[in-house]
This record gives C-alpha cells, sequence and structure tokens, in this order.
C-alpha cells in the first residue's frame, strides 16, 4: 500500500454524537472541540451522526451552525437514529444533503452510509446497499474508510453487548470483500477499537454531551496517517489526549492501548 498523499502525512478528525437540542447537551464542550479541531487543520472531518436529539429543524440548524464552523473542505456528515426520529431525515437532506456518500481527498476513499431506519433505534446497513458498497471502493486508494452510524461489533460497558446492526455478518463480509481498512462509527459513546482479521474498526464516544456509562469523558478522535502508520487518538476537550490504537496498513500489526494504559497486542502476520 503506498502513501495517502506527496508527504505520507494525512489527518482526520472524527465526531458523533452532538445531541444538539437535549438537556445533555453542552456548548462550551463543542466549541472547545470545534477550536481544537480547526488548529490541528485535518485533512478530513468525519460526523457519524446524532447530530440532534429528537430529529426536529430548530435542533438540525444549531447543530449545522456548529459544524459550518469547522474549517476543513472535506467534511463527511451522516445521520445517526436520533436523526431520524420524527421524519428528521428530511431536515438532514435539506441542510447536509445525501445521507449515503462517496468522497474522494486525495489517496483516501470514504464510503459514508446511512445506517438508520425512522423511529427505531436499531440499525443495519442493507443487503441491496452490498453492490454499491463494493463498486465505489473498487478503485485505486491507499486507504479505504467505511463510515456509518451503528456499530458492528458487540461494544463492552454499554450495558447492552449485543450488536445491533441487523445485517453485520454480511455488512462485514461486504467491507472485507471491498478490502476496506478503517471503519468509523459512533452512537453508543462509548469509544473503542478492534481488529476484525485485515479491517480495523473504531468507534468514538460523545463528543459534545454529558449521556455518559460510567466513568467515559466526553471525546473525539484524530486519525494520523504517515506513510504505512495509522495512530488513532482519543482527544478530550479541554483535557489532553491519549492513543488507542496503532496499526500498519501493510502488515495489519497494531498496538492497542486501553483507558491510558499500554496494552501492547502484537497481531500475527
Amino acid at each position: 500500500m503506498g502513501r495517502v498523499n506527496e508527504d505520507g502525512a494525512f489527518t482526520i478528525a472524527h465526531i458523533s454524537d452532538i445531541h444538539c437540542g437535549g438537556p445533555h447537551f453542552v456548548p462550551n464542550l463543542m466549541e472547545r472541540a470545534i477550536s481544537e479541531i480547526n488548529e490541528l487543520a485535518p485533512d478530513l472531518i468525519v460526523c457519524t451522526g446524532d447530530l440532534t436529539t429528537a430529529g426536529y429543524k430548530p435542533e438540525y440548524v444549531q447543530a449545522k451552525g456548529y459544524l459550518d464552523r469547522l474549517e476543513c473542505e472535506s467534511l463527511v456528515v451522516i445521520p445517526g437514529n436520533h436523526d431520524s426520529r420524527n421524519v428528521g431525515y428530511v431536515h438532514f437532506e435539506e441542510m447536509f444533503g445525501d445521507r449515503n456518500s462517496v468522497l474522494q481527498v486525495g489517496r483516501v476513499t470514504v464510503v459514508a452510509v446511512d445506517s438508520t431506519q425512522p423511529d427505531l433505534d436499531e440499525g443495519q446497513i442493507g443487503r441491496g446497499r452490498y453492490p454499491w458498497i463494493e463498486q465505489e471502493f473498487a478503485g485505486d486508494a491507499d486507504l479505504r474508510i467505511f463510515v456509518m452510524h451503528h456499530h458492528l461489533l458487540p461494544i463492552p460497558g454499554t450495558g447492552r453487548e449485543r450488536n445491533i446492526v441487523f445485517d453485520a455478518g454480511d455488512a462485514i463480509e461486504c467491507l472485507q470483500r471491498a478490502g476496506v481498512d478503517l471503519v468509523l462509527a459512533g452512537h453508543k459513546h462509548v469509544p473503542y477499537a478492534w481488529r476484525l482479521e485485515d479491517m480495523f474498526i473504531v468507534n468514538t464516544g460523545t463528543v459534545s454531551t454529558t449521556r455518559l456509562r460510567g466513568n467515559g469523558r466526553p471525546c473525539y478522535l484524530v486519525i494520523e496517517i504517515s506513510g504505512r502508520q495509522v495512530s488513532v487518538w482519543r482527544r478530550y476537550p479541554y483535557h489532553g489526549q491519549e492513543r488507542i490504537i496503532q496499526f500498519s496498513t501493510e502488515t495489519r500489526a497494531y498496538e492497542k492501548y486501553m483507558a491510558g494504559i499500554e496494552d501492547e497486542v502484537h497481531a500475527r502476520t
């Protein structure tokens, strides 16, 4: 696998679960995250849904006001299950465009899919989309990223450690056939990372609310790609960062870091 651009450096900021309009939304956290991300000057920003609390238009207007302040030409936004409540997906389309999208940034290909269903918390990719997903990833790329709101694997510490994407097994097979390197998602407000065969699946937490499980903290992710090395950092608005996983796109060897304590896991290659 080659380099993602001429100097081999590429940075992605990944935010999720803003939940504008809700009682747990904290404007100062969102303000701080925007400031930190703009200072970082990423090549790409990904927002994996739940912009709103109940899908109402004033909540969407507030969320768009925040996202419009992010200083990045390449922004990928998809809806979450909260955004699809109360026919909220029509407001999403009016303000953000298609709910499914493809973006090529340099040598990075991003395919983003709306995994929501109206007024349901459960999600699915949909078997009818698999050929389209594989087709969009078929072109030449150094890094293939799939973006969704729901998670593909059960997340520890969520209180309901089960898969809530109905077609997760078939979807994973689709993404593996497509050669996807990295999956980015949100939904459960619990950041986590896995390697599943040759694919890395990374979830971020809520960036701007206090809807947290246990001792969790509001956070977002920064993904740094340098040549063939990818590092994923968990950043806490106002409170620094910690690395959660790093891996090689060539060998798939990786090191995983949990709860600030280095826990090296070397994959067999």
